[in-house]
């Protein structure tokens, strides 16, 4: 892929098209998404990927963590309440098991470059096990120079942490900020001071490790105001990079949310207003947008690599991480191989189960037909590029009502996104979404 203009954009004002934004489509972290998973993909298909990984192949690793001390009432992961320190241990004990026999599998083939902690929160386990965790990926895989990044919940860090993951490698982490909004705050069970988050950012630096943000338009009660003002202290703090995520309210699926008054939600006018101001700011005080919702400071890896057309998409999000093998470790993780996606089991009782038995706890996925494989080209191209080849194999969609609002310039084999796209680019993307249905509820909306 080539780079594209799209990683220069600073400034301009985007026009809004209701219509465009109707209907709620995938991120589209993978092609096909997880609607398309079942039960007929499984372990045997995950054991046969792992028994043909060559001998020099880029692996990532990413390990799920699914607990949390404070279950925040806006969170669609799937994490349950860090409340039970045997809880903790066994869940522990059983990710030693698989890491232990995925290792065993490759045999030593395959090189990790990436090793990636989520969740939920890392930082929910006791300091001791998250050591203990990664000292066995380092000691189990081939890992050398491998760069390591983890999620961090704010409110359960201290010195003793930032202290460990500078002495253990640590290269990045990232802050689930969300808000600095006080009121907002309260409306999603995440109260969080300013300072708190400070301390944390001052801390990492003097360790040398780079700080990332996680922060929401779109929550209960937050005015345009109220995002301004989160913005305002997020540029002063310079984290290198920044999501900025449109809250999705689905409390049918995630009834956590049911906690969240819906009348208290902007609308999506206003929504659609948050993320242009977002992406206003936050390019103004010097950061690249990276793709429709990513922005990073230009030394960043991450704006090299949307600078070099480099940058690509996984589960993780936009990222530079170039390996075509993603193996997830934990329950619900997910792997990816060119021609599979599979997810472990998603409950941890049911994963602590396969794995006391020995066996692993792929559990649901999809086999990557050729023409999906395309087709996920094509998405993640458009993505994070701006821009995608669609070729003679896969016929091009009707894109004459985002041509004729001069979002696209369409030729016979190629389409080519305009500044104006952005908030319309997952819209655009879809089109290319042969399992997509138009009365798809599983969703979030584009903005």
């Amino acid at each position: 892929m080539r780079a594209t203009a799209w990683p220069a954009i600073t400034s301009f004002m985007w026009t809004y098209h209701p219509d465009l934004l109707a209907q709620p489509v995938p991120r589209y972290t993978s092609y096909p998404t997880a609607a398309q998973f079942t039960g007929d993909v499984g372990a045997p298909d995950m054991a046969a990927r792992l028994d043909t990984v060559d001998a020099q192949a880029p692996l990532s690793l990413y390990v799920h963590i699914p607990y949390c001390h404070d279950i925040c009432w806006y969170c669609g992961c799937n994490t349950g309440a860090a409340n039970r320190a045997q809880r903790l241990s066994a869940y522990v004990e059983a990710l030693e098991r698989e890491i232990a026999l995925v290792a065993r599998r490759l045999g030593g083939r395959g090189k990790v470059r990436r090793i990636a902690f989520g969740g939920g929160s890392p930082n929910s386990l006791p300091l001791v096990d998250f050591v203990r965790l990664l000292q066995q990926l380092l000691l189990c895989f081939e890992a050398h120079d491998t760069e390591i990044s983890v999620e961090l919940d704010p409110r359960r860090l201290d010195g003793q942490w930032i202290a460990a993951m500078a002495a253990m490698g640590v290269d990045r982490v990232n802050l689930g900020v969300q808000t600095f909004t006080p009121h907002v705050q309260t409306r999603i069970g995440r109260v969080q001071p300013v300072e708190m988050v400070e301390r944390a950012v001052e801390g990492f630096a003097r360790a040398g490790i780079a700080t990332g943000f996680d922060l929401m338009y779109g929550l209960p009660g937050q005015g345009r105001e109220d995002l301004d003002a989160t913005l305002d202290i997020a540029i002063r703090m310079a984290p290198a990079r920044i999501a900025l995520f449109g809250y999705a309210h689905m409390p049918r699926l995630l009834p956590r949310q049911r906690r969240i008054d819906a009348t208290d939600l902007p609308d999506l006018p206003t929504r659609f207003a948050m993320a242009a101001d977002g992406h206003r700011r936050l390019t103004a005080a010097g950061y690249r947008a990276i793709g429709f919702d990513h922005f990073a400071l230009p030394g960043d890896s991450l704006a090299r690599a949307a600078a070099t057309g480099q940058l690509r998409r996984n589960f993780q999000g936009f990222t530079d991480d170039p390996a075509d093998m993603l193996i997830g470790l934990g329950a619900s993780a997910i792997s990816q191989f060119p021609d599979l996606i599979v997810q472990n089991e998603k409950q941890a009782g049911a994963y602590r189960a396969l794995l006391a038995e020995g066996k692993l706890p792929a559990a649901r996925g999809v086999v990557r037909s050729g023409e999906d494989r395309r087709r996920g080209r094509i998405i993640e191209s458009l993505l994070c590029t701006g821009e995608a080849h669609v070729g003679s194999a896969t016929a091009m969609p009707d894109l004459s009502r985002f041509e004729a609002l001069g979002l696209v310039h369409v030729s016979t084999d190629r389409i080519v996104l305009t500044a104006q796209a952005l908030p319309y680019a997952r819209a655009i993307a879809a089109r290319f979404d042969s399992y997509l249905l138009p009365q798809e509820k599983r969703f979030s909306h584009a903005i």
